[in-house]
This record gives C-alpha cells, structure tokens and sequence, in this order.
C-alpha cells in the first residue's frame, strides 16, 4: 500500500530491482506511479486500494501472501490501519511490514507515535507475522527546508540538539529485505543514517553547498506552530507533530543505529550525498 509514497515508491522500485512479484496499491490508479514510465521497467500490476474503502481492500488482498503497510500521518490514521491489518488477516495474509514510527511508546510525547504504538499492540494480537520499521526523518524532508532557506534561513526548536535522518531508499531496500528473505522478517528495527546533523551544521553545509549565508535561527515550540501554520500553511495537527517531535530530539538525544548496514551489507545514504550529488540545484536556483 502507497506506492506513491514516498517510502512505498521506493520500496516497489526496490522490489521490481529483486525481480520480486509486486501489485503496487494506490487510491489513484489512473494516474502514473512515479518512476515506472521507463521502457526497461518490467510490467507492474496496479490496483485501486482506499483504506476507507474496505471492499476495495478485500479485493486489492486477493492472492497476495504479504503486505507493506505504510500510509500518511493523520488524525484517523489508528482507526484506518487497524481497518487494513484486520481485512489482510481476514484475506490470508502472512506477513505485513509496517512504517511506523521512532518512540512508539503508549506514553510518547508525540501523538502520531503514540498512535503508531496502538497499530503496532493491534498487529501483534492480529495473527500475522511483523515487521516493524520506525525510520528517523525522512531525508527527502530536507527538501521541504527549500522556501526558507531561499531567505537566508533554516527555523527550527532543536537547538544544537542532533537530529538523525534516513534516505526513504533505505528505508526501501530494508523493507524489501524483509519481503523477501526470512531472516529479516519478523523484527522491529529502528533505521537511521550514519550520523546525526543538527540543525545548525545543516545550516552550514547548506551555505557550503548554495554560497549563499544559511543561518540556524532556533524559535520556542510556540514560535515554530506558529510559523507552520501562518507560513507554511500545515494544518494544526500537523504542525503540532513536527513541533513535538523536534522538541523530542533535545529531550532525548538521537544517535545512528547500524541497522540500515546491518541488514543491507552495507552503509546507508548519506546527507551529504543527497544534498549535492542529488539535489543540489533544487537549492541553487532558488
């Protein structure tokens, strides 16, 4: 499921490079999923899946023997992914992977987390076999930094406070590990980069790389919700998360974990890379 997500795009890219059978399940199958128009890529089976739908999900589940289960963070997002474990138990689904989320704990100081917590207690009692992923930030996040950083600016609550990041490809390449070799699957692995980069090394780096100033300018959490909201037009519980879960980086200190290298053979992507091998004139013609 979201194989136009971002981790769910890379994961089917992943797949289809195993040559591992796939069905790629969107709730928009009429549009194109990114980067399956090249005349090399093999045939891929698209199928309309909507998670409030439950028909469309009994029918997207028939013959399948795995799920990866990774949907956007939303208010409703415990009552539609207990929805889409239950109708794959019920299908006669073995084994789902699930995105979820860093301090997934009932008494979480970020709500998306603690309502990753709850799907996660709902898949363990559910019958299948697990796979549990809670990557760090998305690498390709940083992209989101853009407006801003055209002004001169990062803003951010984390201090100095070093905040770990993961490349969704990463994230993709370990979950299709999980699909497809046995001795991955059923674990919980936390998945981060190499290193931890707060926000004003960001800041630096990205002055190295634009030769433009970048300048780190550290808001109160009030001040950060606001901006989300006022500037960057997020909804409140939306804006509300990211201020929670970069308040989470200064109240508990975020280190990498060697899982990515552990299970792929080798080291995950880096920020670095990702900023100027890949993406480095998204910044320079702003």
């Amino acid at each position: 499921m979201g194989a136009t997500g971002a981790t769910g795009n890379a994961l089917l890219h992943s797949l289809l490079a195993l040559g591992a059978p796939v069905r790629a399940l969107t709730r928009t199958p009429h549009m194109a999923i990114p980067g399956l128009g090249g005349a090399h890529r093999p045939p891929v089976e698209v199928q309309y899946a909507d998670a409030t739908d439950p028909h469309s999900l009994r029918t997207a589940f028939k013959g399948a023997d795995q799920l990866f289960l990774a949907m956007a963070n939303s208010p409703v997002q415990v009552e539609l992914e207990t929805r889409v474990i239950d109708t794959a138990a019920r299908a006669g689904i073995g084994h789902i992977v699930k995105i979820s989320a860093p301090a997934a704990e009932p008494d979480s100081p970020v709500a998306v987390s603690r309502g990753h917590h709850a799907i996660e207690e709902h898949l363990r009692a559910a019958g299948p076999t697990h796979t549990i992923l809670r990557p760090y930030a998305f690498t390709q996040n940083l992209l989101r930094l853009a407006p801003t950083v055209a002004q001169g600016v990062i803003l951010g609550t984390t201090g100095d406070a070093p905040c770990n990041h993961v490349d969704c490809r990463d994230i993709g390449d370990v979950a299709a590990a999980a699909l497809t070799r046995p001795a991955v699957a059923g674990g919980t692995y936390t998945l981060t980069g190499s290193e931890a980069v707060s926000y004003p090394e960001l800041a630096s780096r990205l002055t190295a790389l634009t030769g433009n100033r970048i300048r780190h300018v550290n808001l109160t959490p009030d001040e950060l919700r606001a901006h989300l909201i006022r500037d960057a037009h997020l909804p409140a519980w939306l804006a509300d998360h990211v201020t929670e879960i970069q308040q989470l980086a200064v109240t508990r200190p975020e280190t990498p974990t060697t899982t990515v290298t552990d299970i792929l053979g080798r080291p995950p992507r880096t920020v670095d890379a990702f900023l100027h091998d890949e993406h480095r004139a998204h910044f320079d013609t702003l």
